[in-house]
This record gives C-alpha cells, structure tokens and sequence, in this order.
C-alpha cells in the first residue's frame, strides 16, 4: 500500500471525494463513518508513495507578487491582493481588511483550464519557515476530516445555512463541521422579528429588515455580530439590495399616504432619501445596472419608477388590481407586475416606462419569478394553487400547473424550478427543460417535512427555500417541523436535516465561502483578512491531481483596534465525569494564565456553557471564585445524555469557543 503509487493517488482521491460529499448534508454520524472507512483504506497513510509526486513550489514572499506552481504539465498560478481603499496601500495585507484571492490555472500551452473545482484553505504557520511539500500534504488531510479541532484559519470550500427564525433572532449552522455535537454555530440576537433579508454581494453583511422595531439590523457575517440597528422608516418590509452596492432599498408597509420607500446608504449607514410612492404594502425591484427602481404600491394599484441616481420618483402606472409581486427580465428588458386582484400579469418595457403587455391568469397571485436567463417566468396563485409558465419573449403564457395548497414560493436551480406551498409538506418541481416543449411538463414532487409549514405561525417575505452551491439541490424550511431539510436532484424524498434547535426557520440564505470561476480558468473569492502572520494557502485539485502550499504574510492594521484578549487555561478538578439526572452536579476548575503560568483568581465573569448534544437544551451560569484561581459552578442535568462545557471570560476577550471543551455524561439514578 505504501509503495504503490497509483493505488495511493486513488485512495487519496477517494479521501477528497468523501470530503465533498459532507456538501450532502448527512448527518454527522454518517459523516464519521465515511471517515473511518476511508481511513481504514490507507488513504492518509500514502506519505512515501507521494514524496516524489510533489515537488517544492517556487515561493515569493511579496503578498501581491504571483507564484505558481507546476506539475505534470499543470500550472496554477495564485495571488491574494487587497482591496484598494483610501486607508489600504495596493501591496499591504492587512488583518481586517478585504482581499481578492486569485488561482488561475492553465497547461504548458497556457490554454486556461475551466470547470474545475479546486479547494483551498488558509492556515497560520507557527514560523516564518516555509511549509514542505510532506507537511504541507499532512495539513490538508487534517482539513478533510470533519473536525472541530482541526480546523484552519479560513475554509474557502464551506458554506454557512443562515435560518431566519420567527423567534427574534438567526441560526447559523455550519453542515460541515459540529461544535460540540451540534451544527449551531451562532445564534444572532435580534430585535424583533425579521421580515425580509439581504447578503451584500462581498458577502461581509447582512441586512435583516425588522418591522415592529421600525429598524434594520445589520450584522458582520464574519464575527457573526449584529454591528448596527438603523432607523428604516414606519413598517420596514421588503428589502433589495443595488447591485454595486451602494444603496439598500427598504420598503414602508404602514398604510399611510406619505409612505413609500426609504433608502439607506450602506456606506453612512444613513437614509440617503426617503420617497413618497403611494400606500403599499410595496415590492421592490432594480434593472440589473442600477438605473432604476420600480416600487408597487398594492392600495393604490399602481407603480412607482424612480430614477436611482437623482432619488426621485419619475412615473407612476396604474397596472391593475393590486399588484403584489415584481420581477425583472433583462433578456425583455421588462419588468412583469403580478396582480393578485384580477389576475393580470402586466408588463412593463424599460425603455419607455409604458405597459406594452398584460398576460391574463386568475385571481390570486402571489409571486412571480423569471428564470435566471431571462426567457421563462413562473406565477404563484395561492388561491387556485397553479403556477402559470409564461414565454418573456412572446409575453404570452404557456401553461400552468397544479401545485399545492396556497403556494407562496419559487426558486430556481439550473434544472428546475421548485415551488413551495404553506398548505402541504410537499414541494413540486417543474422541469426547466421541458418548457421549449409542447405538450405537458415533467412535474415531480418530494416531502420537506413531515408537517405543512402553515401549521406554524412564522411567515416572512423572504424565501424558505435556498439552492445549494453545486446549484443541483435545494434546502427548504419547514417551521412546523423546526427543521431544515436536504434535497438532491434525482432522489425521492430529502438526502439529510438539521434540527433547528426547537426555533421556526421560516427563511434561509446561503454564505457561501468557496472559489467561482469568473472568467474562464480564473478561480476568485473575496476574503476579510485574519490575523496577522505567516499562512500556507493550501491547495487541493482532485482531477487533474495537484498539491501544493502556497504563502501569502499578513501584517497588522494600525488602523484596527489592537486586541487585548488573554491566553487562559481551564483545567477541570474532577473525580468523577459522570452527573446523574436529576441531581446536582458541582464542577470545579482552575483557571490559569498560560503567559506567566499563575492562577487567576481575580475574575468575576467567569462564565460556563453547559449544552446536552446536539444542542437541545442548554444553561449559562456564572462561576464563583473558591480562592487560588479555583471556581465552581453547579447544574442539574435534565437527562441521560453526553454534556459538554465551555467557558468564557468576556472581561479578558476570551470567547468560549478559545478552549477545547470538557465533555461530561449524565445518566439515570
């Protein structure tokens, strides 16, 4: 096994593969298994039979500079560059600050080399020295197990599941990794309940709309923060976002005359304008270069243009009987209004600001969508619960199809489209390829729950359904259920789920951390830089087979607050592991400072998590100090179960995901 280099390149392969298969969403135990067996196979142990299939890579300590590696008549050539601003010099990497990673990968002709899916990693050495090609390949092995612990610096192949709860606040879930047996990553806190959502396109912030606060709240998507709540006007409800960025458009839905929209400068985080449109409630959507606004204003029956670079209002058109729902298709270059009074789809061509179409369905609709090309567009009926099809390059429409009870939703991968209805369990599937077609359809439908999703009370403007990044699969919501559930194209029912932690998921996002490939052979991702010092920049193609760690030296920002948090140890004073339910448990600990080694018996906020696995209940006490740096802490575990305990001491910046955490069993009297 260790000699035979072909027999090793394919276990290797079969480790990588295993490794992209957690995009699955199994759960974790079957993840776990996958590992042993793959271990069991020799697939880690392949480390002679690999020496001479890597060679050192020429390596240029300047952050901006290019480096490339080449094997087998392959070449990637990687640079990480900052995002110029008025406080960043072109060449400096700064922690904190924003950067565009780069891989363009080409042969010995220079023939750039596209659909490829190649995975990197960021990873802080602990020396200046260079990484060698058997370290370097050590590390990446580690990065592919499902591991807390092993975890690097930053993970360019992961994503996050963002989950709008209907209880105040949002669950981040991480599918790859568990954190104490749980998939919970982050909870945010919120201010009340959110309506509507937005991701910034770097994919640093999130925008979460709150109507009863009459804010929104705008969180760090790298710290996982709520950073500031904005006055967003009476009702704030649907929200879009400008393409480049610099405006976030918020509509007002108290029924009021003077209400209309409020845009908010994402900059300032301050209203840039606040314009009168008609009584709502109001959709909200943009031409894809930013030139125009189009706002509904249900009441009234009408719709709002405005020009985005003056912030004012330029037309407005009576467009039927409520309209409720607003699309864009830049193939028409039109907007389509959905009216759920009379049925009417009305069309709305951009150059002339006039109805050139209106398409007639029936009464009830409630969304409408365009297919990302532009071609096809889908209409939601809650009422009659059909989807009609429609042709945007005839403005007629094709066909409809029965979906289920109140169907509210639609969402799009390459293949289909997926349409959600609160009054079932079950979501139909339309197949994209079958529309150029006559005759009927291909329609296909799976179970997301085992309960339908009206059976909670959460309902939001935002979607319940999300496509995974490989776009050939969806992750839908079900808040009845309190679960998120997994489906790849082609199966009968979902893949896998994720408890939501007894909280109604009613909308979900997707952060997704991996490489794109923008022009062809250029694979690009933006990044906020981590901390300051040395990093390999691991990586990994499957086919063609290429290993390598590249570098790239971050410096500290002087313009980013130093941080001051401290370097403790907490080392458990126990006798016995095991708790019985019911029964007081008392922990004790030592706290210590591992920079000096002396106990610190100075902390009045020492604090401890105690959470049963997978997360389903949880406690947070505060420690009382028992002199030499010695505290303790007592709970009664509620049942049978594996706990784990983490501690935290915000005083000193020390978050409770800084230690490894102590594992604790509980069982019956």
């Amino acid at each position: 096994m260790f000699g035979d280099n072909h027999e090793c390149q394919k276990n290797y392969q079969t480790m990588l593969q295993s490794y992209k298969s957690l995009r699955l969403l199994v759960n974790v135990q079957s993840i776990l298994l996958v590992i042993v067996i793959v271990v069991a196979t020799g697939g880690f142990l392949c480390l002679q039979a690999q020496e001479k299939l890597l060679k050192d890579s020429p390596r240029v300590n300047a952050p901006v500079a290019i480096q490339t590696y080449t094997e087998g008549g392959i070449s990637v050539d990687f640079s990480v560059e900052p995002v110029s601003s008025e406080t960043v010099k072109a060449a400096e990497l700064l922690t904190g600050t924003e950067a565009i990673v780069r891989f363009r990968i080409h042969d010995a002709r220079n023939q750039a080399l596209s659909n490829l899916h190649p995975s990197v990693w960021f990873n802080k050495r602990e020396s200046a020295q260079l990484t060698d090609a058997r370290t370097c390949r050590e590390k990446i092995q580690s990065f592919l197990q499902p591991s807390f612990a092993r975890r690097a610096n930053l993970d360019l192949n992961s994503y996050f599941i963002l989950a709008l709860n209907h209880e105040p606040n949002i669950s981040v879930i991480d599918p790859f990794n568990g954190f104490g047996g749980s998939k919970l990553y982050a909870l945010i806190p919120l201010a009340g309940s959110g309506a509507d959502w937005v991701m910034s396109r770097n994919k640093q912030r999130l925008y979460v709309s709150l109507p009863a606060a009459n804010q929104v709240a705008v969180v760090d998507t790298v710290t996982w923060k709520p950073i500031a709540s904005v006055a967003a006007g009476l009702g704030p409800g649907r929200i879009a976002m400008q393409r480049d960025g610099r405006y976030l458009w918020i509509a007002n839905d108290e029924n009021k005359a003077g209400n209309g929209v409020t845009v908010l400068d994402t900059v300032t985080l301050k209203p840039a304008a606040n314009i009168v449109t008609g009584i709502g409630p109001h959709d909200i959507v943009l031409t894809d270069d930013d030139r125009l606004a189009f706002v509904t204003n249900k009441t009234d029956g009408t719709l709002t243009v405005i020009d985005v670079r003056s912030l004012a209002a330029i037309r407005t058109l009576k467009v039927g009987q409520l309209p409720v729902a607003l699309a864009f298709s830049r193939l028409a270059g039109a907007i389509y209004v959905a009216n759920t009074g009379d049925g009417i789809v009305s069309v709305i061509d951009i150059a002339s600001l006039n109805m050139v179409a209106q398409m007639k369905t029936e009464p009830g609709l409630r969304t409408i969508r365009i297919f990302p090309d532009g071609r096809f567009g889908f209409a939601a009926n809650q009422v009659t619960n059909r989807v009609f099809i429609f042709d945007t390059t005839s403005n007629r429409v094709r066909q409809s199809v029965d979906v289920g009870a109140g169907a509210d939703q639609i969402a799009f991968t390459k293949g289909f489209a997926y349409v959600r209805a609160p009054g079932s369990e079950f979501v139909t599937m339309i197949r994209i390829a079958d529309l150029d077609r006559t005759g009927e359809v291909g329609v296909t439908r799976f179970p997301a729950g085992q309960k339908a999703p009206k059976d909670s009370p959460a309902s939001s403007l935002a979607d319940a359904m999300t496509p995974i990044p490989a776009d050939d699969g969806m992750i839908v919501a079900n808040p009845a259920d309190k679960t998120i559930y997994f489906y790849t194209e082609g199966m009968a029912a979902p893949m896998g789920s994720f408890q939501n932690y007894r909280r109604d998921p009613k909308a979900l996002l997707i952060l997704d951390n991996s490489l794109t490939e923008t022009s062809r052979g250029n694979y690009t991702t933006t990044i906020r830089l981590p901390d300051a010092g040395p990093y390999d920049v691991a990586f990994l193609l499957d086919s063609p087979r290429l290993v390598n760690c590249f570098s790239a030296t971050i410096t500290e920002n002087p313009a980013a607050p130093k941080s001051t948090a401290a370097a403790l140890a907490f080392e458990p004073l126990l006798k016995d592991r095991n708790a019985r339910v019911g029964e007081p448990y008392t922990l004790r600990f030592k706290v210590t400072d591992t920079n000096s080694n002396k106990p610190r018996a100075d902390l009045a906020d020492v604090n401890v998590l105690v959470f049963l696995a997978p997360g389903v209940w949880q406690q947070r006490l505060t420690a009382r100090p028992a002199g030499d740096g010695i505290y303790k802490v007592a709970f009664v575990p509620p049942e049978a179960g594996v706990y784990y305990v983490y501690f935290q001491v915000p005083s000193l910046q020390v978050p409770f995901s800084a230690n490894f955490p102590l594992i604790l069993q509980a069982a019956q009297k």
